[in-house]
């Protein structure tokens, strides 16, 4: 099994919720974002793996994952529905879904990660902010603007991912700890069967984001584990690349010119003072290069107006 560690990347400011790296092809940027500072950050990547960052931008109280849109701008997960973020940072939300959003204080819930599928559709995921059983959805939003529930009874639905071919989709719950492999029809962008891949207890942490590399192979953040590990779609442990000194690790993404580079998202949600000072790096970006590349995104290639919820 191949061992390896990250590197905090440098001139970055730490987030204070980092996730949901992505590789944005057609620009040539990095996006992420600070799910509770409401904030998209975008950055370029050298050959060399250095990163400068080239933007950064308010997309509501909290946003939960950032993809680009076919229009040059980009789409959003945020608070409690969709938003489109334009190429001069203008947001402008599109829809908020029925039974999501409000605030912590009132037990609400909030979009968490997305990603849209190989035909451009975007599936997002919710959950409460109190992270209790059973509040989180996921959503499909179509390429004709409709809203679709895909799966409900979830609790934190969070990494999110297909293989090559499009034929499984992948999604992690991370309050059960748990890896779901489904059938996925890419006409349709319909669920089939499912079954666990995945399950996490103990020590390990639990699946927080993911992604799929070219090979088909999984590579999964362990929230609570400092580590990133990859899996084979039969679920054999294949490599383990450790995040020094930082507990909370949230996402990754292959990124940069080759998509050769795996970019980590880490975060500090939470960590009382002593687990802060303990952890200094939390919140901010690591990157290894494990051998290997991983597709860019996906653009979201449906309307930006009209959205309507089914049901």
């Amino acid at each position: 099994m191949h061992r390896l560690a990250a590197t905090p990347v440098p001139g970055l400011s730490p987030a204070q919720h980092g996730e949901g790296p992505t590789w944005d092809a057609d620009r040539g940027e990095l996006l992420w974002v600070d799910i509770s500072a409401g904030q998209v950050r975008r950055a370029a990547i050298g050959a060399d793996g250095s990163l400068t960052e080239t933007g950064v931008h308010r997309g509501g109280d909290t946003v939960g994952a950032v993809v680009p849109a076919a229009d040059g701008g980009w789409l959003l997960a945020a608070d409690g529905g969709f938003t489109h973020l334009a190429a001069d940072g203008t947001a402008r939300v599109l829809i908020t879904l029925a039974g999501e959003g409000g605030s912590e204080a009132d037990g609400g819930t909030r979009m968490n990660d997305a990603a849209c599928d190989p035909a451009g559709r975007f599936l997002a995921g919710t959950m409460a902010f109190d992270e209790r059983p059973g509040a989180g959805a996921l959503y499909r939003l179509d390429l004709d603007g409709t809203v679709t529930t895909v799966l409900d009874d979830l609790t934190v639905s969070n990494g999110i991912g297909w293989s090559p071919d499009g034929g499984t989709v992948y999604l992690a719950d991370s309050g059960p700890g748990v890896v779901h492999a489904f059938d996925y029809d890419l006409g349709s962008g319909a669920f089939g069967d499912g079954r666990v891949l995945l399950r996490f207890e103990g020590d390990d942490g639990v699946a927080d984001g993911l992604t799929v590399d070219d090979e088909g192979c999984l590579w999964i953040a362990l929230w609570g584990g400092g580590q990133v590990r990859r899996w084979s779609p039969d679920g054999e442990l294949l490599a383990v690349v450790e995040v020094p000194g930082v507990a909370q690790t949230s996402s990754c993404a292959f990124a940069g010119p080759g998509r050769d580079l795996l970019v980590v998202s880490t975060s500090a949600q939470g960590l009382d003072d002593a687990a802060r000072a303990a952890q200094p790096d939390a919140g901010r970006l690591f990157s290894a290069r494990p051998g290997g590349t991983g597709p860019p995104a996906a653009p979201y290639r449906g309307p930006l107006q009209g959205l309507r919820q089914q049901g």
